[in-house]
């Protein structure tokens, strides 16, 4: 009998040790917490868990519930609720994020060792008292990126408890919790490889992260914190431009891009006296003063340029060139000078903008833009075409062919030269050759602008053919009808011509060249009494030709 009841007794003494749960594993379960997801409009959209991994608000959970989401919160064990404030990394193949909430957190330590298939882990839930801790088996383990660990375990999982961790003996953490998409296993990506996860400067470029209202943090490699600073500007979310622009200055305020941000910011809203503070105190602060001098020249150029209609009496293009002029006598780069000969163009100062241009060209600096803003700076002298074209040549050889599109303006700017020059079948050629750079991305202007300069080179097949999309692209210009109209007639197409011309009619009645053309395909047709009608309304609505016509076809 004693026998029998020592043997229950190291059964009851075994059970319990193999379920006992060891001290670090509950003190882990501090560090648990709820996770809730918040859409546009305030309400809730999604919730799971996760654990903070630092006492500065440093946490991890699941990427889905992110999602969509315009803001975030958790909840400690304690119930005190924080703001998700910033993104420092996400996967979506493995669906982990990292993130940072506004307060003091108690962080939880990741696993130092991978766990084996087979052993046995601890699986903790959120709770405010007492939290339910199980032990679960490791189905299996499989490896990836060489250094982290895919966890399958076997477990049935309530679905509130999705992101809850998975931690070893010594408490800690080696994974979150993640419910298979094609079985009934329960998964969990490796902790530390959450662990690594980090913003870059394309972070803005990642689909999911779009997805995401919250802000990202920013990197900690200043590059790539200058690059996700400069994309931050085209990606037209405010609220998170906002954002990197203030942690920028708080990370790095020595360095005049992240007040060159701001005052930009304030520009856009037209607080132009904001922005002037801004730029006041990069020169205060700066290390590189020439750099903030010329950011500040560059903020009031762009918004003396753009905004001219909006006055503030601090800023002119004086001050402008008196800034950048400022810049250039602490450190004599190109690019002050370049930026003096734009200001100076502005102005209306064109031989010394060009004077500043050419020994640019001749520089180590020289590249295709200085050439073509050059070029501009001679047609507003009324240099011959000769000497414009000759700057355009060159603005055009000097790009790089990797880059060619970037020659898409020269081109352009040239055809005009030469369609000025009367050498109208060259400004034809470089129409086209700007049409195929910007992948046919041109307006119905631009086919109506071609199709006059292959009229005047006798191009007639071409000519039909542009203004013909013209029309496609603007079915309600007038305009257009009227020039298809008056080409038809030129090749003898009356019938065609007849249709164009009452289409202009049609869509503008007071259009007055309508009514001429129409007059004209009329009486080619042998309709005189209705042409010279049709010549009478186009003179009482204005047209200074109608009377020779009139007068002509009357006899």
């Amino acid at each position: 009998m004693r026998h029998f009841f020592t043997i229950i007794t190291l059964l009851i003494i075994s059970f319990c040790k193999c379920n006992a749960q060891p001290t670090a594993v509950k003190n882990m379960a501090k560090s648990v917490f709820t996770l809730t997801t918040y859409s546009d409009d305030g309400t809730q959209l999604a919730t799971s868990h996760g654990v903070f991994t630092g006492d500065n608000g440093e946490a991890i959970s699941d990427l889905k519930p992110f999602i969509g989401a315009a803001a975030a919160t958790v909840t400690d064990v304690k119930g005190k609720q924080m703001n998700v404030s910033h993104i420092i990394g996400i996967n979506e193949l493995y669906d982990v994020v990292k993130f940072k909430v506004d307060g003091k957190t108690t962080p939880a330590l990741m696993a130092t060792s991978a766990s084996t298939a087979g052993s046995e882990v601890w699986f903790v839930t959120y709770a405010m008292k007492s939290p339910a801790i199980k032990q679960v088996e490791i189905k299996n383990v499989e490896p990836f990126m060489d250094k982290y660990s895919y966890y399958i375990l076997n477990m049935d999982m309530q679905e509130e408890d999705c992101s809850c961790p998975f931690v070893n003996d010594e408490g800690q953490v080696i994974g979150l919790a993640q419910r298979s998409a094609t079985s009934r296993d329960i998964h969990a990506t490796d902790a530390n490889f959450t662990m690594s996860l980090q913003t870059s400067g394309l972070s803005l470029s990642d689909q999911a992260m779009r997805k995401i209202g919250i802000p990202p943090a920013l990197p900690s490699d200043k590059d790539q914190a200058l690059l996700l600073l400069m994309m931050s500007n085209t990606d037209n979310d405010s609220i998170k431009h906002a954002s990197i622009v203030n942690d920028f200055i708080t990370q790095y305020p020595t360095l005049v891009d992240g007040y060159a941000a701001r005052a930009q910011m304030y520009v856009n809203d037209n607080d132009f006296a904001s922005a002037d503070k801004e730029m006041e105190m990069a020169l205060n602060k700066a290390e590189k003063k020439d750099e903030a001098h010329y950011s500040y020249s560059q903020l009031i150029y762009n918004k003396e340029v753009y905004k001219s209609d909006v006055p503030y009496q601090q800023w002119s293009l004086d001050k402008a060139e008196e800034e950048i002029n400022a810049a250039y006598s602490l450190n004599p780069q190109a690019a002050y000078q370049t930026l003096l000969a734009r200001i100076l163009y502005v102005k209306g100062e064109y031989q010394q903008a060009y004077d500043i241009y050419m020994p640019l060209t001749k520089s180590t600096a020289s590249n295709s833009e200085l050439f073509y803003e050059a070029s501009q700076c001679k047609q507003m002298l009324g240099a011959p075409n000769e000497e414009i074209i000759a700057l355009l040549d060159s603005a055009i050889s000097n790009t790089d062919t990797l880059r060619l599109r970037d020659a898409a303006p020269y081109f352009f700017a040239r055809a005009e030269i030469y369609n000025a020059a009367d050498s109208f079948r060259q400004a034809v050629f470089d129409y086209t050759r700007y049409e195929i750079l910007v992948n046919g991305n041109v307006t119905s202007q631009f086919y109506y602008i071609r199709e006059q300069a292959e009229v005047k080179a006798k191009l007639y097949k071409q000519a039909l053919a542009d203004i013909s999309h013209a029309i496609y692209l603007s079915p309600d210009e007038p305009t257009y009808y009227a020039e298809k109209a008056s080409l038809e007639i030129k090749v003898n197409m009356m019938d065609s011509a007849l249709e164009s011309a009452s289409k202009c009619i049609e869509i503008a009645p007071e259009y007055a060249t309508g009514y001429l053309l129409l007059g004209l395909v009329q009486v080619n047709n042998g309709n005189k009494e209705e042409g010279i009608a049709n010549f009478e309304k186009a003179k009482e609505l204005g047209d200074e030709q109608a009377q020779a016509l009139i007068d002509k076809y009357s006899n």
